[in-house]
């Protein structure tokens, strides 16, 4: 800036950097130097107070006008600016859409969880509800409502976790109904809907349990789903056929072979475990009979089960002289691993991720099991 340079000079001179400028932060600042606090025209209207007094109103309105011309240059400018460079981002910038869905991170849901699912679908189709209990249970509900005398091996703590003394915040005097220890099955949740539902029953109890047990076949933290139903003249042709029925919905091999050997539990007389036929073929393990003879076929325990004692009755407050039952329990992750391959019980434990995405389902996926299917 000159002192000689007109107000019109200044902002054809001005302009011409205006159009010049390539980008929006060029242009800014041309708009410090030129309009900023310190620069041209702020300064040459500051100095309008030191013109000659007939002077001062023309140049006033002069050094306005360029500034308002300016102003006008800069966001016209500044407008085309924006817009190029909001395009060449656009461009830079995109979202391929080619890229498959599969580079996407998905959830998966977890293969115990899709089996307690399928289970539930099967069960509810034929009249069952869900049962849910405590994971830390007492003598009365996890044993001896069960059937299961103190000298009981299952009760020693070589198989079952107690809870310190000190967790049981100083143990009543009634031991018996104090929770001091690690539900070892959900029978303990038949318990408590006996005792706080009155007959006729049918419900499914999934959930966890724990055992002092951990090899490749056996962890000390599994999930187990047992079925009770009490109501008149029940029998074992009602529980072979709801076994049968749901093993080979399961299973979705309505030829499935199945077998059921005298066994003995405390909680059921008569008891029974089942068995399903499978066969080797390729080294892998198939359950169901071998159509094409090429396989070695054998029989697999299943499940163990059987008509609900008497005693177990009577200690729920159920006449037996009035009610019967029948129960059964399986556990989630063999039948996970029998269906779906999963080798090896210790991984469903570990929280891989890649074991997930390769033995876990999408979460819209229909449970495998739906009748009709």
């Amino acid at each position: 800036m000159t002192a000689s340079e007109s107000p019109e000079e200044l902002a054809a001179r001005a302009g011409a950097k205006i159009a010049a400028a390539t980008n929006t932060a060029e242009l800014e600042t041309l708009r410090v130097a030129v309009l900023g606090k310190n620069g041209e025209i702020t300064q040459r209207l500051r100095a309008v107070r030191d013109a000659p007094p007939e002077e001062r109103r023309e140049l006033g309105l002069k050094l306005n006008r360029a500034k308002n011309e300016i102003e006008n240059a800069l966001n016209a400018r500044r407008d085309t600016l924006a817009l190029r460079e909001s395009r060449a981002a656009l461009v830079s910038e995109k979202l391929d859409a080619t890229l498959p869905a599969e580079e996407l991170v998905l959830g998966h849901i977890h293969p115990v969880h899709r089996v307690i699912e399928e289970i539930v679908s099967l069960c509810s189709a034929l009249g069952f509800t869900v049962a849910e209990g405590p994971d830390i249970e007492d003598g009365f509900h996890a044993f001896s409502a069960l059937n299961i005398p103190p000298w009981h091996p299952a009760r020693q703590d070589m198989d079952t976790f107690y809870l310190k003394p000190d967790d049981n915040n100083g143990a009543g005097a009634d031991e018996e109904h104090t929770p001091c220890l690690l539900r070892p099955h959900t029978s303990s949740a038949q318990i408590r809907t006996m005792l706080s539902s009155p007959p006729p029953l049918r419900i499914v109890a999934p959930g966890r349990t724990f055992r002092s047990d951990s090899d490749a076949t056996h962890a000390p933290m599994f999930h187990q789903l047992e079925a009770l139903v009490v109501e008149k003249d029940v029998h074992m042709g009602h529980l072979r056929g709801t076994i049968e029925t749901f093993l080979r919905g399961f299973f979705q091999n309505d030829s499935l072979p199945i077998r059921f050997r005298p066994s003995h539990f405390p909680f059921t007389e008569p008891s029974a475990e089942v068995d399903v036929g499978y066969h080797i073929k390729d080294d892998t393990v198939h359950i169901g009979s071998d159509g094409d003879g090429d396989g070695d076929s054998k029989w697999m325990e299943i499940l163990g089960c059987g008509m609900v004692h008497p005693n177990v009755l009577k200690n729920c407050g159920v006449s037996p002289d009035k009610w019967q039952g029948f129960a059964w329990g399986i556990g989630i992750e063999r039948l996970a691993i029998l269906k779906y391959g999963a080798p090896d019980l210790r991984a469903f434990m570990r929280g891989d991720l890649d074991w997930l995405r390769r033995y876990g389902f999408r979460p819209w996926a229909k449970p495998a099991a739906a009748w009709g299917e």
